[in-house]
């Protein structure tokens, strides 16, 4: 037998790039403020009836509650999208607001 050592373990592998994500790398936060400005608490919640934007809302208890809640935050997400798609168009279309 020899008294040879192991080989060094390799490296781990990288991370898988999320290119075809759009929403990679942009925090809920992100996500609630931008469309908190887009288009005000009561344009939030008239998109997606949620107590927590109709009833005193602030950025703090929405994200409370949309870390624990999965539909709710997929929800917010797929409007975030919808946002970011129509201020794009806007700013191809020469369009306000």
């Amino acid at each position: 037998m020899s008294a040879e050592t192991p080989p060094p373990p390799s490296p781990p592998a990288p991370p898988v790039k999320q290119a075809r994500n759009p929403l990679h790398g942009i925090t809920l936060e992100r996500m609630l403020n931008e469309l908190v400005e887009f288009g005000g608490w009561n344009g939030l919640a008239g998109q997606i009836d949620i107590r927590c934007f109709k009833s005193d809302p602030s950025i703090s208890s929405s994200l409370k509650f949309l870390r624990k809640t999965p539909w709710a935050r997929e929800k917010v997400e797929s409007l975030y999208l919808y946002m970011v798609r129509e201020k794009a168009r806007r700013a191809r279309t020469g369009g306000g607001r």
